[in-house]
């Protein structure tokens, strides 16, 4: 009887257990994949005006490369997110925080993601493919501009993973608790 499309999402599993059925979910297309990361975007930023340009603008500095204006497009989204999120809401002291957000505005333009890709040394914060182009994103909180975003990657070696890319880029980003902003950004192709 499996699989079984619900509309937005297809049933693939489906176990029975001493708590009830439980049922096993896949996204069963691009286009359902794109508004379901537009709504977690919403819910993450409560941007739904401001969405679609930052959506497009971060596309476009990747698809270029221009991996100075993705920094420019960060820190403007960042900055837009409004103060009233962050009221007694103890999300932003995370990492994980920052790379949600980062990681649902660029699932919600199609690209190509990998999340906690795994190496051999270590786990990369974020995989981003993009004809022939693969970005590779480590996040950190620090207060201040430390460097040790980059230098992870590089003394981690995370880009021999995908050194048959035509192109490969190192993009260490550092987030700060107060600011609620990038303070740090660093890249450089391999």
């Amino acid at each position: 009887m499996l699989p079984h499309k619900t509309g937005y999402l297809t049933i693939t599993g489906k176990r029975v257990t001493p708590f009830g059925v439980k049922y096993t979910l896949n996204v069963p297309n691009k286009e359902v994949q794109t508004s379901l990361n537009s709504l977690f975007i919403n819910y993450l930023t409560r941007q739904i005006t401001e969405k679609l340009k930052f959506q497009d603008r971060l596309y476009e500095m990747l698809d270029k490369p221009d991996l100075d204006g993705f920094k420019d497009a960060l820190s403007s989204l960042f900055a837009s997110i409004p103060y009233s999120n962050f009221t007694n809401s103890k999300l932003p002291e995370y990492e994980g925080y920052y790379a949600s957000v980062i990681y649902a505005y660029l699932a919600s333009t199609g690209l190509d993601l990998i999340p906690e890709d795994i190496t051999n040394l270590g786990r990369m914060d974020l995989t981003v493919k993009l004809e022939g182009k693969v970005f590779i994103f480590e996040f950190k909180l620090a207060e201040k501009a430390t460097g040790n975003a980059l230098k992870q990657i590089k003394e981690k070696r995370y880009w021999e993973k995908y050194q048959d890319a035509e192109s490969v880029y190192l993009v260490g980003i550092e987030f700060s608790r107060e600011k609620r902003n990038v303070v740090g950004y660093e890249w450089e192709e391999v």
